[in-house]
Formats: structure tokens, C-alpha cells, sequence
């Protein structure tokens, strides 16, 4: 008789065996989902927790915090601190009343400054980006020399131009008054209406290197042949800025003007270096408004309101200017 061997006994497809056997098909395929379409979303995943952290957190409290009378009796215990509902919000509004007087001042000269910041900053950001453009001996240093104020740190440079400001002891009167002989007297820059003028100059003085910066690297991107063939047909130096240069930073523009807006309008910095926690009215700016309204007089549900009132506007700024420059853009292509 010939032996035959014992058949091979296959194992019982029980409830654990399967669940292994379909995890091990599922993990190749959701490590190639991962691969493919989930990478990017993990990678992003610390960056968002950070953000929330940082931002949106401390945000959600500050919109908590601006619908309560949080005064300086409850800040021990600021989540029990009475529910004021809107009445934050209607004060800050009331604009002939007190608070919402001085609110609408500091707004007005928040949007003066914030604009002539804007403007004077973008043209001399132009101006020096295209002067810069043609190859000459030193470009390079004078490259380097503009962006020296967008390098340096910002409390340095602002305590620089507070002593610069001094009115016996500053070069800004040596120069206007003892060398060139433009001012009758000695003046006082950091009082008064004055106050607003040297705003604007440091603002001015800090902010145009990024737009020389942004623009002249948006003037890369425009070819040389361009100007060459306007040249040709006769076309001047402004004919060439306004029908080459300005159209083709078109998108530079769209960006850089909106940034520097929001800079500017929600600058703490230069105010409150310059001119302390109590600045002169000419230069009393929403931040530093909401600051004193949060600090100072440590009524910190006010001005959490200020906070998000300063919010909303941004976003609606920033909304209505986003699809105008859109629609124009549109128009522009059609």
C-alpha cells in the first residue's frame, strides 16, 4: 500500500484573520491615497495649528471678551465679567457722544496718514525701480543703500528718527534750520500738527524699500524688446511708463498697494515709539487709540469692540478693493 500524506487543513476564515487580511490590502492603498492627494494637507497640518495658536484662538477671545463689561474689577475673573451685549458696540458708534467722537477722529486721521503713507511710498518705490533698471556703474551699491531701511529693526530705526526729531538737539532742525536756512525757528516735531507730518516720514521712510522692492522685481518680467521697439516708433520715457511699464505691473500693484494699506492702517509701532502711550491728537491712530482704550483705561471690553469694528472694516476695504481690481483686470483682458 502506498502512503499518502495527510491532506493540508487550510485555516477557518474566522473573524480576526479577516479583519488582518483586509487591513493589510487597505494600508497600501491609503498610503498611496496619502501620497497622492492627502500629502500636502498633512504637511500643512502644523502650520494650521500654529495659526489657530497664535491667531484665530486669541481672536475668538477678543470677540468673546468685547460682548462683556470686562473692566479693571473683573480682569482677575474676566469670564465672569457682565454681559454687556452690543452696548460696547453702540458706544463706539454713538459718534456724538464722547467716545465715539474721539473714535472718529482717530479713524479720519488714521486713513490721511495711511493714504499719503500709500502713495508717497509707491512713488518713490516706482520711481527708483525704474531709474534702477538700466546698467550703470554702483547700481548695485544703490540697490543695497534703498533697501537699508526695510533691513534694519524697527524700534532701532524709530528711536534713531525720535532723536532726529529733537528740536535743539536734532538733525532734522540742524539741517532745516542752521544749514539750509528753510525755517525761521527751531520747530517742534513731535507736538502739535507737526506730529502727523513726522508720522508720515518715518512711515514714508520705512515703507517705500518693499514697494522699490516688489516693483522692481515685477520689472523683471517685462522685456527689453518692448521699450526698444516703443523707442523705435517714437514713444518717450513717459509714453513707455504708461503704456508698458504701468500696465504690465498691473498685478504687482494689485497686491503691493492693498499690503501696504493694511500695514499701514493697523501700524502700532511708529505712534506708540514715537510719541509713547499718550500721543498728541494729530497723531492719535486707531491702534494706538484701541491700545489706550484697552490699557490705559483698562476698559478692555471696549476696545475689544474697537478690535473688531477696525476688523470688519479691513475685510469690507479689502473685499471691495479685491473685485474692483478684478472686475478692472476682467474688463482690461476683454
Amino acid at each position: 500500500m502506498t502512503a499518502t500524506a495527510p491532506p493540508r487543513r487550510t485555516p477557518e476564515a474566522g473573524p480576526g484573520r479577516g479583519t488582518a487580511a483586509a487591513g493589510r490590502r487597505l494600508r497600501p492603498r491609503l498610503v498611496e491615497r496619502v501620497r497622492k492627494g492627502g500629502l500636502p494637507y498633512l504637511l500643512l497640518l502644523p502650520a494650521l495649528l500654529a495659526e489657530s495658536l497664535i491667531h484665530i484662538v486669541p481672536m475668538v477671545f477678543g470677540v468673546v471678551i468685547s460682548f462683556k463689561n470686562l473692566t479693571l474689577f473683573w480682569i482677575r475673573r474676566w469670564s465672569g465679567a457682565p454681559w454687556a451685549g452690543l452696548g460696547n458696540y453702540r458706544a463706539a458708534v454713538r459718534f456724538h457722544q464722547p467716545i465715539g467722537q474721539a473714535l472718529l477722529h482717530s479713524f479720519w486721521v488714521t486713513l490721511a496718514y495711511s493714504l499719503l503713507s500709500v502713495a508717497l511710498s509707491w512713488l518713490l518705490g516706482i520711481a527708483a525701480a525704474v531709474l534702477l533698471q538700466d546698467d550703470f556703474r554702483g547700481r548695485g551699491v544703490l540697490r543695497a543703500v534703498f533697501l537699508v531701511p526695510y533691513a534694519l529693526p524697527a524700534y532701532a530705526a524709530l528711536i534713531t528718527w525720535v532723536f532726529m526729531f529733537q528740536q535743539d538737539t536734532g538733525l532734522v532742525n540742524h539741517v532745516l534750520h542752521d544749514q539750509l536756512h528753510v525755517t525761521s525757528g527751531k520747530s517742534f516735531w513731535l507736538i502739535g500738527d507737526n506730529s502727523f507730518w513726522a508720522m508720515v516720514i518715518v512711515s514714508v521712510w520705512k515703507s517705500w524699500p518693499f514697494a522699490f522692492l516688489s516693483l522692481m522685481a515685477g520689472l523683471q518680467n517685462i522685456p527689453r524688446e518692448l521699450y526698444e521697439a516703443a523707442a523705435m516708433d517714437g514713444a518717450g520715457v513717459w509714453q513707455q511708463l504708461r503704456r508698458i511699464t504701468l500696465p504690465a505691473l498691473r498685478p504687482v500693484n494689485q497686491v503691493l498697494v492693498l499690503v501696504l494699506f493694511l500695514w499701514t492702517f493697523n501700524d502700532f509701532n511708529t505712534p506708540y515709539v514715537m510719541f509713547g502711550q499718550s500721543p498728541p491728537r494729530q497723531a492719535d491712530l486707531i491702534s494706538i487709540h484701541i491700545y489706550q482704550s484697552s490699557f490705559v483705561t483698562w476698559n478692555f471690553g471696549s476696545g475689544s469692540a474697537m478690535s473688531v469694528l477696525l476688523l470688519l472694516f479691513l475685510l469690507v476695504v479689502t473685499a471691495v478693493y479685491l473685485l474692483l481690481t478684478s472686475m478692472r483686470r476682467g474688463d482690461a483682458d476683454a
